[in-house]
Formats: structure tokens, sequence, C-alpha cells
């Protein structure tokens, strides 16, 4: 905790006078933490910075019971949003996640939190192994049913050099196929509509007034600070916009912070043309899309009309005044469309 209020006075040297408009515990388990330690930081980004009156505040949990026995102490400490990684509600497919808690834990760690935090986000991951989509789309709407305002919905990818890659190179499992996938994610799409959770993320649906809006900071190529091992910030300093990266180990990031903050920490000024391509990135994954004149002020440059051309013939986009939002087409192959104008 030291160590993480030495960063933010480091950063908060660098940008004075800046609000906070939301903070964000995540990336591992923050709800290992305990309530003391989430207190503590808060208390000190409060000093350092002014808080946006609507601050929102998230915190990552798992859904197990001894994690959830720790919810009243966040809400004293000021956290008001909880963002709950339960992945699935079939306990076959939790043990293939390596889930340590059941489906029963789970819903028994939502109804406390429903009870203590003021908004609530749910995580699942659906393309499972041998998953259909009218097993899908049950688990769904039971998800929805117990009253979620927040969905965070991820398609099943198998990421190189982990366990996941190796047993499925044995052919441990295997993964629905890309037909398969793009039903589920239709069926994703048409039951969160019915449901009022519209999409406004590829991956994340919400009430209307919901939205993550620590998330909409990254997507929008907002400022925000990353503290601790292995966080990433981009912020504007000195007329620059400056990408940082923290140690990932988190013994050698408390040696090096505690001998001088910001030490574990790499530093490198990100200049236009990599500006714009993170702009369109992030933008396009919105279902508001991304604005040429923004991507223009970033980049030192504009999108190809050719390019946008070629895509809206395809019908993968469409333009809406200044913006060029992805259609549903344009969304289930969304790194191509980026490809293509960047």
């Amino acid at each position: 905790m030291n160590a993480m209020i030495s960063e933010m006075r480091a950063y908060g040297a660098r940008l004075s006078g800046r609000a906070l408009n939301s903070i964000f515990f995540g990336g591992g388990t923050p709800s290992l933490m305990d309530g003391k330690t989430v207190a503590g930081l808060l208390d000190a980004a409060a000093e350092i910075w002014a808080f946006s009156p609507d601050i929102e505040i998230t915190l990552e949990a798992n859904p197990t019971s001894i994690e959830a026995q720790r919810f009243a102490d966040y809400r004293a400490a000021g956290v008001n949003r909880l963002s709950m990684g339960a992945q699935a509600l079939n306990d076959q497919d939790l043990k293939f996640l390596g889930r340590l808690h059941n489906v029963e834990e789970a819903l028994a760690a939502f109804e406390l939190a429903r009870k203590t935090f003021e908004r609530i986000s749910f995580d699942l991951i659906y393309a499972r192994p041998g998953q259909s989509v009218a097993a899908w789309q049950t688990e769904l709407e039971q998800a929805i049913s117990i009253g979620v305002d927040h969905l965070s919905l991820y398609q099943l990818t198998i990421e190189p050099e982990t366990p996941f890659a190796a047993l499925h190179e044995k052919g441990a499992f295997s993964v629905p196929n890309d037909d398969l996938g793009a039903d589920l994610f239709e069926t994703t799409q048409e039951v969160c509509d019915q449901a009022g959770l519209p999409a406004y993320e590829i991956s994340n649906h919400a009430k209307p007034g919901s939205e993550c809006r620590h998330n909409l900071i990254y997507w929008q190529m907002g400022d925000y600070v990353g503290i601790g091992p292995g966080a990433h910030g981009r912020f504007t300093s000195k007329r620059s916009r400056v990408a940082t990266a923290a140690l990932k180990n988190p013994e050698e990031w408390l040696t090096k912070t505690q001998e001088c903050p910001l030490s574990a920490t790499q530093e490198e000024v990100v200049f236009s043309h990599d500006q714009g391509t993170e702009y369109a990135l992030m933008s396009l994954r919105l279902t508001e899309g991304l604005s040429r004149a923004r991507y223009a002020q970033l980049s030192g440059s504009t999108l190809e009309p050719g390019k946008i051309k070629g895509l809206t013939d395809q019908k993968l986009v469409h333009i809406d005044g200044d913006r060029l939002i992805a259609t549903p087409a344009g969304r289930q192959v969304l790194n191509h469309v980026i490809a293509e104008l960047v």
C-alpha cells in the first residue's frame, strides 16, 4: 500500500490540478486485499487529486465466500461499483476454466453484493467447449434475471503459451467453430437487447446510464494513470502523450518502488501516428464508433476515403455524420475492419 501511494504521489506531482472521474481496482485478484488497504489507497488518492462529485470506484472480485466477506469493508472504504468475475453459471465449465467457486457460491456472492453496492457488473465467458446456442441463451437469461445492470460477455479465446493452448493442441478439448461462434455472438446481442441491456462496446452490455465509465476512458482515449505492478497508463504531460508500463513481477516492482518511486516503470512518448492507431483500435469497439475529426486531431492525418468506401460497400461500417461505426457484420470481423483502415 505504501509503495502504491508513493507512486500516486509521484504522478500527482506531475499531474496536479486534475480531478479523478474513476478509480478501478483490477488485474490479478483485488478482492484478496484487506479493506483497510483499499481505504488507505482511496484516502491517499483523494488527498493527491480532487474527486469528481460522482466518481466511479470499481473493484474486481471473485465470487468465493471468503472474498465476499470483505464486501462491506470495501463499501465502507468508498468502493461504489463491484465487477464480479463469475465466468460461468455451470459447475462443470467453472472447473474447466480453473475457477475456485461454484455456481451456488457465485449467486450467493452476487446477492450479497447487490445489498452492498450501488452498481454491479457480472462477467461471463461463452463459446466454451461443447456449448450450444440454446445452453448459452439459458445461462445468459439466468444472469440477467438476477438483476444485473452491466454484463461483460467475452468469447473464450485460446491465448498462445498458456496451459489452455497446450491442452488444445493435444486435442484435450475443442472450441466452437467460427460459424457457431458467430451464432453465439448474435444470440448474445439479441437476448441482451430484449432485456434492455444493449451493447455499448463489443463485449459489454449495460442498462442506459450503467456503462463502465472507467473503461470508457480507455476506449475513448482519455487520460489514466496506472498504479502497481504490471500497471499501464496513458496520459498527456507537457503536451505529449505518454505511455507507462510497470514491471510485472510484484517483488521486483516493490523493491524498486521502495527505493525510488516510478523506478519500476518504463515510459515512452506515443507519437501521432500511433495515437491514431490506438484510437481506431479502441473507438471502433464502441457502438458510438470513431470520430473522424478526433482521429485527424490525434494522428495528424485523415482516414483514406477509398478504404472507408470499400468497407461501407461491404456493409462492414456505416457513416453517421462525423462518425464511422462498425455494423453488426463488421463487429464480427472487427480486426479485419481495423487492419483495412489503419
